[in-house]
């Protein structure tokens, strides 16, 4: 197994990238009962020294259950009748989520409602009540 390249500054070693097979579920005909085409593939995320603390934290949160109590992310997929191509989709699904961990979210600014805002919009709640009361049955 290669490599896996994320981006320029980027790469997984294949030490921490480990592969296993089996019987995938689904169209496939006789096939499907004799050939290991579903992928598992398994990445050392804790151990991995490609990427820094926040990013794993990140990673972790975005994988959900993906991200085993060991530390790792496991990626399983069996959408295609060939194990290269399905085996081909793991290793994208797992850049696509490593990318998505390296991109640091900006930070949210407190803003406050300005007092004259707060005003207006009392004004206007007053406002609107005095046309509804005035909806109400005319005394005579």
């Amino acid at each position: 197994m290669d490599d896996l390249r994320i981006n320029d500054n980027v790469t997984i070693a294949a030490w921490g990238l480990s592969e296993s097979f089996a019987r995938a579920s689904g169209p496939g005909g006789q096939n499907v009962n004799k050939v290991s085409t579903a992928v598992e593939l398994r990445f050392e995320a804790e151990r991995s020294p490609a990427l820094t603390g926040p990013v794993k934290t990140r990673l972790r949160r975005l994988a959900g259950q993906r991200w085993t109590k060991e530390g790792a992310v496991v990626i399983f997929v069996q959408d295609t009748r060939s194990q290269a191509r399905n085996r081909e989709l793991a290793r994208e699904r797992l850049a696509e989520l490593i990318v998505q961990a390296l991109f640091v979210p900006k930070r949210r600014v407190k803003t406050r409602v300005s007092v004259n805002q707060k005003r207006k919009r009392v004004d206007a709640k007053k406002q609107r009540g005095d046309v509804k009361a005035l909806r109400g049955k005319v005394e005579e």
